[in-house]
């Protein structure tokens, strides 16, 4: 992930033919495809007691016993996949079926590699693109290039995610603190715990926190335009302009008045959202990924949650995908269990445990919270307010955008400098990936 962590080695067991191969089904070409499997590989990398995790949990037991077949799952870590995705899905090791993040340099890399399975035959067949729908389909798609948006369906999400502002209620009135609603509300909020000697936002730049933040100052100053030529290369870049200038400013503002710990730099995404939990910090900016965690992990704290105030873009996108390895074996087995987690039953029982599931019943979701997290997203795609994430522009930019952070928070680079080093990472990424007309 970043230049100061080590990379994780994948020791992955080999996946073994079970008996005679034939073409591949309604999925298409690629590897030969088993007779009469007896198993499926599932890996994705949810919390066990996150939505996300608990949903698939069922939906792994209703595929097996819809269809005698055993799943075989294992968790891998982000990190895992991430940096090994290429290498693991080019031989016999990959799954049949996996988590995969969604976006330019992850999903549509791989794609534009011949790795993943081309899923059109699928989505007509069990209409997924019925349920898969507007800005939650974007980043399923992706052309010959890789990017998303248009061409073939190449992974299918079932939920939704945005980056909100988690508040710990009882620590602002333990304190005598207003939950803020403006800007000038957040940062008075902010002072205010540090004049108490509490560093009020939990921010982790090793790992996707802190860009997260960074992207959302950015949005907050950004329009459509500015976003399309980010994101899917339509027009340049402005590195000088009022958006990028604004959020990197503000991130070293933040972190030189103690808003933001210098120590942020060496502090992983589960090692802050554990600081929000235990009351460390009283605020977390980060995905709707954690509310079921905060749900069942924080019960008898107060918290709250709302979007980035004064901003009318959010972080945020569709869920991560469901992709279907190009040497996955048992493919139509994988496409019924992408089907399984889009069914009544697994997105009603998401929906309960606090994800944000894209085909749920609302009078099914029976949580007063969850139903408003529900409804805050419902929204954000009405708003057309998603303004995806800062790392999908190459394969790349996930680590050097969080090391140019890092050098930001640190003290080792000013902003002019760390801007400098996004825009030489950025141009280069774009240009050597040969997706810009």
């Amino acid at each position: 992930m970043m230049n100061i962590r080590k990379a994780i080695a994948a020791g992955l067991a080999a996946v073994t033919a079970a008996s005679m191969l034939t073409l591949a089904g309604c999925g298409g070409g690629g590897a030969a495809q088993e007779e009469n499997p007896t198993s499926i590989k599932v890996w994705h990398y949810e919390e066990d007691n996150g939505a996300m995790g608990v949903a698939w949990k069922k939906a792994m037991e209703i595929f097996e016993k819809e269809t005698g077949v055993k799943v075989e799952f294992e968790k891998k870590s982000f990190e895992q996949i991430r940096q090994n995705a290429s290498q693991i899905l080019n031989s016999d090791e990959a799954p049949d079926v996996m988590e995969y993040n969604k976006g330019n340099a992850t999903a549509g890399l791989l794609a534009s590699q011949g790795l993943l399975t081309n899923l059109d035959d699928y989505v007509k067949e069990y209409k997924w693109d019925e349920k898969v729908t507007g800005s939650l389909a974007d980043t399923g798609k992706y052309n010959e290039k890789g990017v998303m948006g248009s061409g073939n369906w190449y992974g299918i999400t079932n939920y939704g995610e945005d980056v909100i502002m988690y508040y710990n209620k009882d620590m602002f009135d333990k304190n005598g603190i207003e939950i803020p609603t403006t800007m000038d509300g957040l940062t008075d909020a902010m002072q205010k715990f540090v004049d108490k000697g509490i560093t009020p936002l939990a921010e982790g730049a090793a790992e996707y926190p802190l860009q997260h933040l960074w992207w959302q100052l950015v949005l907050s100053k950004a329009d459509d335009q500015f976003v399309k030529a980010y994101e899917m290369y339509d027009g340049d870049v402005d590195w000088d302009s009022e958006p990028i200038t604004y959020a990197t400013q503000t991130i070293k503002d933040w972190t030189d008045k103690g808003y933001i710990s210098k120590d942020c730099t060496g502090l992983k995404a589960e090692d802050v959202g554990q600081g929000f939990m235990n009351g460390t910090y009283p605020m977390f900016f980060s995905g709707t990924w954690w509310y079921g965690r905060f749900q069942n992990d924080m019960k008898g704290t107060n918290v709250t949650f709302s979007t980035f105030p004064q901003s009318k873009k959010v972080v945020g996108s569709s869920g991560n995908l469901w992709v279907i390895p190009e040497n996955s074996k048992r493919k139509d087995l994988a496409a019924k269990f992408i089907n399984i987690t889009l069914s009544d039953e697994v997105q009603d029982l998401m929906g309960n445990s606090g994800g944000l599931p894209i085909a749920a019943d609302p009078a099914k979701i029976t949580d007063k919270s969850t139903k408003e997290l529900i409804e805050s997203f419902n929204k954000v795609l009405k708003d057309n307010a998603l303004g995806f994430y800062p790392d999908w522009p190459t394969a790349t930019f996930y680590d050097e955008l969080n090391a140019s952070l890092q050098e930001l928070v640190n003290g080792s680079t000013d902003v002019k400098g760390a801007i400098a080093q996004m825009k030489s990472d950025y141009d280069k990424g774009v240009q050597d990936a040969g997706v810009k007309d």
